[in-house]
């Protein structure tokens, strides 16, 4: 077999997935690039040395990664999360009485008095738990260095100790957190109501939620940096912007963190946890199957690791829905594959890989999400179409339980027999699944026991004490024993927090390694 190389700027993989929290936070795209561009200039306005702009640049693209996972969270309490953090950015989250409010008219808008009342009480007892694990956890999603992960987990900090994660105050927050949530609100605020609107949150906010020292720096300079950004490309000025040495992944390296980002996603909904995964590997194994080359092989299988980035982008209650969809929600649940498409579009090393995730939805009939006939469909997204239909149908969904892998097989050579899916290909599928998939032995994090590494998989799949009792024939006494034992071994008090942390150690489900060249 011949080698496969490839080098992808880790730059390219970062900002792409800012992109992608765009989507899951409302704002348009390249507003995490923005705020990135900010803080890098206004971090050498102030003269701060390059080993603090490197730790900034990596900071200020990633800092609201977080709100992928904590907004879904919340799903169950408001109508539509990413409505709710689009609105939530214009808050002045150290007024406590404002941010109360706030939340008393968007939980459980359209539910009886009482029901939103409960919703409401759940949500403020919940929410800073959550922020915490969020936090603490975040910044393991990738391998940037400690300095930059414990930065990650302090951008809801405010200068006055006022904020949502940590309670830290002064410079006790990291100098790039703190240029973080300054430029953050600015690149917002600007672009609603121009410099105007941005100098005046920052004189306001002043002392409470940002630096005086950062805050003053940006009132004399502040007028020509927004200015800047209004005349520079924001995808190449960031590549530009990248901290020397440039770090490029290798094919191994890059598959490591696109798992990584993947499951991230997926755990957006607990019904999706391990999809991409299951995806590539079955994508992979149908490409080798059918004699593609090598390069082709480690194309389908990156594209089935990334292709439902644009998840990120549909609200997590619309995934969570047990009824029907009406039009306009289905309409937005058949976006996500162009969103994907759409966030890796700009990098040179991954838009190949957009464009062939975004025909994962693709019949060869044109009744896909896209309308696309057999004629516009090249054999490696036929491929990424039918392990995305087979991985699919083994996993549970709202409003039907995971098959059975025979009820599976039959389903999906439905489909191929009625001209939807590709016969071959779903043949090449098959074979695979015909294989059992055995996850590689390793030693587990945090001196976790096999019993609770099971545990805390059911734990991020949503499932409840009593579910998780069933499934594995205990009881729900010894089930909450055992909860008890994860969260205090991992460090964490609530569901995300323990989710962060299976991502972050490879224990989220189904997980498996690529075979890289």
């Amino acid at each position: 077999m011949t080698s496969t190389r490839q080098e992808v700027r880790l730059a390219e993989v970062i900002a792409s997935l800012a992109l992608a929290t765009d989507l899951a936070t409302g704002q348009p795209l390249e507003h995490g690039l923005r705020r990135t561009l900010l803080a890098i200039w206004l971090g050498e306005e102030m003269g701060i040395d390059s080993v603090e702009l490197s730790t900034t640049f990596y900071v200020a693209l990633l800092g609201s990664v977080g709100c992928i996972l904590d907004g879904a969270a919340f799903a169950d309490y408001v109508r539509d999360e990413i409505d709710l953090r689009r609105e939530m950015v214009m808050l002045d989250g150290s007024k406590s009485l404002q941010v109360a409010a706030f939340f008393l008219r968007k939980t459980g808008e359209g539910d009886a008095p009482f029901r939103r009342l409960r919703k409401f009480l759940t949500v403020s007892r919940q929410s800073e738990s959550v922020c915490r694990d969020v936090a603490l956890h975040v910044g393991g999603l990738l391998d940037l260095g400690p300095v930059v992960r414990g930065a990650l987990g302090q951008c809801d900090e405010h200068w006055n100790g006022t904020g949502s994660g940590l309670g830290l105050k002064g410079e006790d927050i990291h100098l790039a957190a703190r240029l973080f949530i300054l430029c953050h609100d600015v690149e917002v605020f600007s672009r609603a109501g121009g410099v105007e609107a941005a100098m005046a949150v920052v004189k306001d906010r002043s002392g409470r939620v940002y630096d005086p020292r950062i805050a003053e720096r940006f009132l004399a300079v502040g007028g020509a940096l927004i200015e800047r950004l209004q005349s520079v490309s924001a995808w190449e000025a960031v590549l530009e912007a990248e901290p020397e040495p440039v770090r490029r992944l290798s094919s191994p390296e890059f598959d490591d963190v696109a798992r990584k980002i993947a499951n991230f996603v997926d755990v957006r909904c607990p019904h999706t946890l391990g999809h991409s995964t299951g995806v590539a590997y079955f994508a992979e194994g149908a490409a080798r199957a059918l004699d593609l080359g090598d390069s082709e092989v480690m194309q389908i299988r990156q594209a089935g690791l990334l292709h439902d980035l644009g998840r990120a982008g549909v609200a997590a209650s619309l995934w969570n829905k047990k009824g029907p969809l009406n039009d306009e929600e289905w309409g937005r649940m058949k976006r996500h594959p162009s969103l994907t498409e759409l966030v890796l579009a700009r990098s040179t090393s991954l838009g190949h890989l957009g464009t062939l995730a975004g025909l994962h939805h693709e019949k060869l009939d044109g009744s896909g999400y896209r309308g696309l006939t057999a004629s516009s469909l090249p054999v490696a997204a036929r491929i990424l179409a039918v392990a995305d239909t087979y991985q699919g149908k083994l996993e549970p969904r709202p409003h039907r339980a995971a098959l059975s892998p025979e009820q599976a097989v039959g389903e999906v050579r439905q489909e191929g027999e009625r001209g939807l899916l590709d016969p071959d290909v779903v043949d090449a599928v098959l074979s695979v699944a015909g294989h059992q998939r055995v996850a590689p032995s390793r030693a587990l994090p945090a001196g976790l026991s096999e019993r609770e590494a099971e545990v805390l998989r059911l734990v991020v799949r949503g499932m409840s004490n009593r579910q998780i009792a069933d499934s594995l024939v205990l009881s729900p006494k010894t089930v909450g024993h055992h909860i008890e034992s994860i969260y205090a071994k991992i460090g964490v008090s609530t569901r995300v927090g323990a989710t962060l942390f299976a991502v972050q150690h490879g224990l989220a489900a189904g997980d498996y390694t690529p075979s890289s060249e």
